[in-house]
């Protein structure tokens, strides 16, 4: 008995806007007042209705896939026969480092119709990704389907979705201590990206060599009492180093903070095989200097992955809306549901607990302080 083919399902999906091109150029309405339909000379099967180019759906044959995960709310289907899976090891521009299972690199570009497809991302494809990717000549390649994410790690940029990293077990928030200055607030974003993707964050305090320990006690006691671990470093002393490696041993992490906070001298430290580049402080503003410019998994001699991120000047949340926000603040949270208004803010209103807890010395102010610039939408 010969074999039944397999059912596809084709479904309709959603185009991207900026891809859209009107066949007609022009005004109609215009075009008829001045000349009349007899001078409009229309293209051989242009059509009015949404059916033509102006569409903005198109059949996709694939399967229903879970936006939030994937980015997408179709993934097409692949041809296992012609395709393989891989991990995306870095982003450069068009093309996409692709390890396959066997530990091949590739060069891939994405599927046009990855690209055309509705999303909110800024990119559809992202290093750390799963993918399915259809190998060619000489090492390069075609990515076909990205598989859904777990552990995202994401900002909003010019409206979309920019996507650092995926599939990641934990976030170390590196911050300077000085040079450049401290930024507490820089830490409570990531911290609230942490919570809400459910990934594990540890906050490491750098270059603890330039200041005296005891005045980052109380900073670090407020983080510790949370329960995020705190760890201090200093690449010039080695001090933190090998507990910092310890931390990072079979787990993949993704290192995160500003430009010029020592991330890149910090993985050199943990593993002196990576040579990656590093840059001085700009004395001029006290700001660091881009040297990462894409995100790269990589991997650590005793198990486990490392991604390197550009620095982030600037940390938008992605997809938080202001009544969230309380509800990402471990030391907030307790004190939510004891306000005497369901919906209340803990800005202004009567009876907050929050704000009685701020008051009573229960909450820390700079804590509070930070969440009502985050209710408020401010950008840091």
């Amino acid at each position: 008995m010969s074999k039944r083919p397999r059912k596809t399902n084709k479904i309709r999906a959603d185009l991207r806007k900026k891809h859209q091109k009107r066949k007609r150029q022009g005004n109609l309405t215009r075009g008829y007042h001045e000349h009349g339909y007899a001078e409009q000379d229309l293209e051989y099967g242009e059509r009015v209705s949404g059916k033509g180019e102006l569409t903005r759906r198109r059949t996709v044959t694939g399967i229903e896939a879970d936006a939030e995960a994937t980015g997408f709310e179709v993934v097409p289907e692949v041809d296992r026969e012609l395709c393989t899976e891989g991990r995306v090891l870095a982003v450069h521009g068009l093309v996409s480092q692709v390890q396959a299972e066997n530990g091949d690199l590739y060069q891939c570009v994405t599927r046009g119709l990855l690209k055309t497809l509705s999303t909110d991302q800024r990119h559809v494809v992202a290093a750390g990704d799963r993918v399915w990717f259809r190998p060619g000549e000489d090492q390069s390649g075609w990515i076909e389907r990205v598989e859904p994410r777990t552990g995202i790690l994401s900002r909003t940029s010019r409206g979309r979705q920019h996507i650092l990293v995926t599939n990641v077990d934990q976030v170390l928030i590196v911050v300077s201590v000085a040079e450049p200055a401290l930024k507490p607030n820089l830490i409570d974003r990531f911290l609230v990206t942490a919570e809400k993707t459910d990934i594990d964050a540890l906050i490491c305090l750098n270059k603890v060599d330039l200041v005296d320990l005891a005045d980052l006690q109380p900073l670090a006691g407020v983080f510790g009492q949370m329960g995020y671990s705190v760890i201090f470093t200093s690449v010039k002393t080695g001090f933190g180093v090998d507990r910092l490696r310890n931390v990072l041993r079979e787990k993949e992490t993704v290192v995160a903070g500003q430009s010029g906070v020592g991330k890149s001298s910090l993985l050199n430290a943990v593993e002196p095989g990576l040579d990656l580049a590093v840059r001085e402080v700009s004395t001029d503003n006290d700001k660091g200097r881009h040297t990462t410019t894409v995100s790269r998994l990589l991997p650590l001699a005793r198990g486990g992955y490392v991604v390197d991120t550009p620095g982030i000047r600037q940390f938008q949340l992605w997809d938080v809306i202001a009544e969230e926000v309380a509800g990402f603040f471990r030391d907030l949270r307790p004190y939510v549901n004891r306000c005497r208004y369901p919906d209340c803010t803990h800005t202004h209103e009567a009876d907050c607990a929050v704000k009685d807890a701020v008051a009573d010395g229960h909450l820390d102010v700079r804590r509070y302080e930070s969440y009502t610039r985050l209710f408020a939408g401010d950008a840091v």
